[in-house]
């Protein structure tokens, strides 16, 4: 970016904002051009988001996630869905971010309206690939979204 840019309380309502007149209940602000080798972005995210179980399969694909508004449910699986473990991530709360290593399964779940999140991994983008979506989780779009998602949101 040729300038910069301020993460402030007007950024946060405008992603907020743009996330609650989304479809898919989420919203980016790229603070990076796409040809840059660090990605760094906020996102903003409302509870009706579906982030599907993923994973970076990439070595140069770890993923620091930092909460800066609102509160997110972090869920880590094995590779056959089995959940491991689950994390509170609370701007202002006792933890408030993740480092994923590449490989990871992992997914988010947004427990308050408004939240904010910071992302920063290794460019350039690349959608997911073969054997990174979750076969054992739906896929955006699928019928059995909702009742995932409520199963996950259940774990916090």
């Amino acid at each position: 970016m040729s300038q910069s840019t301020f993460l402030d309380r007007r950024l946060f309502a405008e992603l907020a904002g743009k996330a609650g007149q989304s479809p898919r209940q989420r919203a980016h602000h790229n603070l990076h051009e796409m040809s840059e080798p660090c990605h760094r972005l906020a996102v903003g995210l409302q509870p009706d988001t579906y982030i599907p179980p993923h994973r970076h399969l990439s070595a140069d694909k770890a993923e620091t996630l930092l909460v800066l508004q609102g509160r997110i449910g972090l869920l880590l699986f094995g590779d056959d869905g089995v959940l491991q473990s689950t994390r509170l991530l609370e701007a202002g709360g006792d933890c408030v971010g993740v480092d994923l290593a590449p490989g990871q399964f992992h997914a988010l779940v947004v427990l308050a309206a408004d939240s904010i999140l910071f992302e920063c991994k290794a460019g350039p983008y690349r959608p997911l690939g073969e054997g990174e979506l979750a076969n054992w989780a739906p896929r955006e779009g699928e019928p059995e979204v909702g009742e995932y998602l409520a199963w996950m949101k259940a774990q916090f």
